[in-house]
């Protein structure tokens, strides 16, 4: 029924709106503003290079565990004296928090990892459900933040290309999987969290602005491509202008 449909798509519209995505002037994705900014990306990685590059050099899990919470528990500090969101200030540090209880529990490095693989299958599955249920999740943010609203879903085109984008971030919580996954279970610390350094922020703000570009409507890429052309053209008659004035001056001088 159009009421119940027009209550889906408000809070679609509303879920996305929270999701930190957004265009940036030139109307390409805005990849640094979806991971958190300079910040964010910092949050995210520093903790868990820290917890790793502390117990390599000490080989103390204690003293990593401590040293990555107090990574975190500084940005959180840092966020609450700037009065920003406490939901926001504290979620970092509770993630880390979460990861040192599981390492703390077994006496075992190697889970402090654990909770990422519980949260990897979660996204792997939600992503999934929203392909069945019709609301391929990329296509709610990127419809929202493209002006589109939930009306791509009416368009097959626009509907198989966000299921498309969708695939891909997809595959991407995947292949963490299948990467990380038997570094585990074979014991591999460093290897483990050396993937999981690599595999995080950086992968994930890749795959969004390869699933952006792929899941591009036609009037943007044909808006690009003019561009392009456009661009060419000027450089072409810039050049050619230069040749002409170049061969006045040799004329002259001869």
């Amino acid at each position: 029924p159009a009421p119940r449909r027009a209550g889906m798509e408000d809070s679609m519209a509303a879920y996305a709106a929270r999701s930190g995505m957004r265009r940036k002037d030139n109307g390409q994705l805005d990849v640094l503003h979806a991971v958190g900014g300079w910040r964010g990306l910092a949050e995210t990685i520093l903790p868990g290079f820290v917890f790793l590059a502390v117990l390599l050099v000490g080989n103390t899990l204690g003293t990593a565990l401590l040293a990555s919470l107090g990574t975190a528990a500084a940005f959180t500090v840092l966020r609450l004296a700037q009065r920003q969101s406490l939901v926001q200030a504290v979620s970092g540090v509770v993630g880390v928090g979460v990861c040192a209880l599981f390492a703390r529990a077994t006496g075992e490095a190697l889970d402090y990892y654990v909770p990422g693989f519980w949260i990897n299958t979660v996204s792997f599955v939600g992503l999934g459900i929203s392909l069945l249920a019709g609301w391929p999740l990329l296509g709610v943010f990127y419809g929202y933040i493209r002006g589109e609203g939930t009306q791509w879903r009416d368009v097959p085109v626009r509907l198989r290309a966000y299921r498309v984008a969708t695939v891909m971030l997809m595959a991407m919580f995947a292949a963490r999987l299948l990467v990380q996954v038997p570094l585990y279970f074979a014991g591999n610390l460093t290897g483990l969290g050396v993937a999981r350094l690599v595999m995080g922020v950086p992968l994930y703000a890749l795959t969004l602005w390869l699933a952006w570009l792929v899941s591009r409507p036609p009037e943007q890429i044909a808006a690009e491509q003019d561009g392009t052309e456009q661009d060419v053209t000027e450089q072409d008659d810039t050049e050619q202008d230069g040749a002409e004035q170049h061969g006045t001056e040799r004329d002259s001088a001869g």
